[in-house]
């Protein structure tokens, strides 16, 4: 990973503009290719990215300072560094992934058993399919044979769907599971998790803890 602290100014051009005008900001460039920005005052979250897979190419001559991100839909991030105050490369190596609590790897357990709940003749393939940023929680196939990729959660947030979208990105590099689709699932999905998977073209899935556990609905049925 590398950090770059910097004075600078982004532009952001493709499907819409936008600009950041110029301050100081902290610029991630990871492993896997993606570069975001960070403000101070956002937590996590970036003021702006471009996900994998993309190019960096850094200015030389009379464009020392200007770094271009391009994706493969040749949208282009452009950052104009004015004043570099410090720029170091770390070697994190392969994160183990994170560690489920116990719901959430209770509900991959059981939506493996009942794999059958995505919709009819889907058929496991394993739990926990390693890759080399982590393992998918689930991968099966469809009626039609599609491979698809799960991805589970208590609650849906943008997070996991942007995890997904990476594996998805590897997973449709292996000739052998190519394509591969995705599918969302959670107990509760955030309504911009749920927009912003279905601009990605991955799949929703609600899952009911107990209808999973075998647990009938207590409340009383009209039929």
């Amino acid at each position: 990973m590398r950090l770059v602290i910097a004075r600078c100014s982004v532009d952001y051009a493709g499907r819409l503009t936008a600009h950041l005008p110029s301050a100081p900001r902290l610029i991630l460039v990871k492993a896997d290719g993606s570069v975001s920005i960070h403000a101070d005052d956002r937590a996590y979250k970036p003021l702006n990215w471009m996900s994998p897979p993309c190019t960096l190419k850094e200015g030389t001559g009379d464009e020392e300072g200007v770094w271009t991100v391009i994706n493969k839909a040749g949208e282009k991030l452009i950052i104009t560094m004015e004043e570099v105050l410090h720029d170091s490369s770390h070697e994190l190596g392969v994160d183990p992934g994170l560690i489920k609590d116990g719901v959430e790897a209770h509900l991959q357990e059981l939506l493996a058993d009942r794999i059958e709940t995505l919709g009819d003749g889907y058929t496991l393939i394993r739990r926990e399919y390693m890759t080399a940023i982590g393992p998918v929680d689930i991968l099966c196939r469809d009626a039609d044979g599609q491979t698809v990729a799960v991805e589970i959660k208590r609650r849906g947030e943008i997070d996991g769907v942007e995890q997904l979208t990476r594996y998805l990105d590897l997973l449709n590099r292996d000739p052998h599971l190519a394509p591969v689709r995705g599918i969302f699932a959670a107990q509760e999905i955030k309504p911009q998790a749920r927009v912003l998977a279905t601009d990605r073209g991955i799949s929703c899935h609600v899952m009911d803890y107990n209808a999973l556990r075998g647990i009938e609905d207590d409340k009383l049925r009209l039929f």
